[in-house]
């Protein structure tokens, strides 16, 4: 099994910046890429970045593009996301998700394993 645990959500105004963290544990060699998810209330959890194993390959949605960064230590078992020129309408809880196949997925059933979230609120 794989645990994964998010950390960095806050609250910030918009145009700010957040930096999202998330450490995972047991089973790690099984881990080939990463992800970051996120729902709004009352709307389905939309894929927001995915990284590859190595790092060297990352790919994003349209809605973030150009202003978040996904990246990831191997050596920490950890993947980030940060996040700049935030927007309201990127409140939202985030989610860390991570699967054994090395080809990437947008789409959540095809993640194995979960974190718990964190919560991100950007005020206007």
């Amino acid at each position: 099994q794989v645990q994964l645990v998010e950390s960095g959500g806050g609250l910030v105004q918009a145009g700010g910046s957040l930096r999202l963290s998330c450490a995972a544990s047991g089973r790690t060699f099984s881990i080939n890429t990463m992800a970051w998810f996120r729902q709004a209330p009352g709307k389905e959890r939309e894929f927001v970045a995915a990284i590859s194993r190595s790092g060297g390959t990352t790919y994003y949605a349209d809605s973030v593009k150009g202003r978040f960064t996904i990246s990831r230590d191997n050596a920490k078992n950890t993947v980030y996301l940060q996040m700049n020129s935030l927007k309201p309408e990127d409140t939202a809880v985030y989610y860390c998700a991570a699967r054994g196949y090395t080809y990437f997925s947008t789409k959540s059933y095809d993640y194995g394993y979960w974190g718990q979230g964190t919560q991100v609120t950007v005020s206007s």
